[in-house]
């Protein structure tokens, strides 16, 4: 699209289309640049949290050591993962692969539908979809490193540590693991996107401060459910799933509220009120 100028139906599809294109070619060379480091991906990122050496179980036992005297968190030193089917490693690969090109090449996603969407747009609106558009990658990846530095650790640590019996030998299904992988991962990445929610309908006019305020207490009901979806069945890591979200929530107020006044304002400037004048 290219601003000042009238195009047709088609002219419209055609330019998405370009735009498109330009998304999957992104997605295809970052998924190419995973699967040609696959093997220090699965070893060092995709395996990282089952390790005692993780960051976030650093940060745990260093503050344990502190207060207690002792480690809070020791993982056993072996992760037993195992494949039950011919082409599960390759299909696992092909997944990591593509997922983690749509992480990869996600900023330039949101730009390139930017691009597309912008030129239709006024210079103020223009500036302020400028800074929604950033908010969405920057949202995005913060509820990836969310999920993956706050969560899955957790989760991995109760599912390992929790035993009904000694009998029993653990050993992990590597399909199994990479789903509840990307279910907690990119779950979290996806509702974090709710600020961008909250502001897009405060723009329209559906949301406003007033209503979120009202019904706090169904939001956070959901918001529990929601982090029980996105995690395991364990309680821990939903109450770590539901803590950033309920922050989350509360900054939606503020964003929703900031948001509301603006527009507000904006009415009024452009709509005075008319003094009637008397005989």
């Amino acid at each position: 699209m290219s601003a000042g100028k009238d195009m047709s139906f088609m002219g419209h599809i055609g330019e998405l289309r370009g735009h498109l294109i330009r998304c999957i070619i992104a997605i295809i060379i970052g998924g190419l640049i995973v699967g040609f480091n696959i093997e220090w991906i699965m070893d060092h990122i995709f395996f990282g949290p089952v390790r005692n050496d993780f960051p976030t179980f650093r940060v745990v036992n260093l503050i344990s050591q502190q207060l207690a005297g002792e480690n809070a968190i020791v993982l056993p030193d072996d992760f037993p993962i195992r494949v039950q089917k011919l082409y599960q490693q390759f299909n696992v690969m092909m997944s990591v692969s593509v997922i983690g090109g749509v992480v990869v090449a996600f900023p330039y996603i949101v730009w390139e539908l930017w691009r597309f969407v912008s030129p239709a747009l006024h210079p103020r609106e223009r500036k302020n979809s400028a800074i929604l558009i950033n908010s969405v990658w920057i949202l995005f990846l913060l509820g990836i490193l969310s999920g993956y530095f706050l969560i899955l650790p957790f989760a991995i640590n109760f599912a390992v540590l929790f035993k009904i019996s000694d009998i029993i030998e653990p050993l992990y299904d590597l399909s199994d693991y990479t789903a509840l992988f990307f279910q907690i991962v990119l779950g979290m990445g996806i509702v974090f996107l709710f600020p961008v929610i909250v502001y897009f309908l405060t723009t329209i006019g559906i949301l406003t401060p007033k209503f979120l305020k009202t019904y706090r207490r169904h939001a956070i009901v959901l918001i529990m459910v929601i982090a029980a979806v996105i995690t395991p069945a364990d309680v821990m890591s939903m109450f770590m799933a539901a803590i950033p979200l309920l922050i989350l929530f509360e900054f939606s107020i503020a964003l929703c509220a900031r948001t509301y006044k603006r527009i507000q304002k904006e009415q009024q400037k452009n709509n005075p009120p008319t003094e009637v004048q008397e005989a």
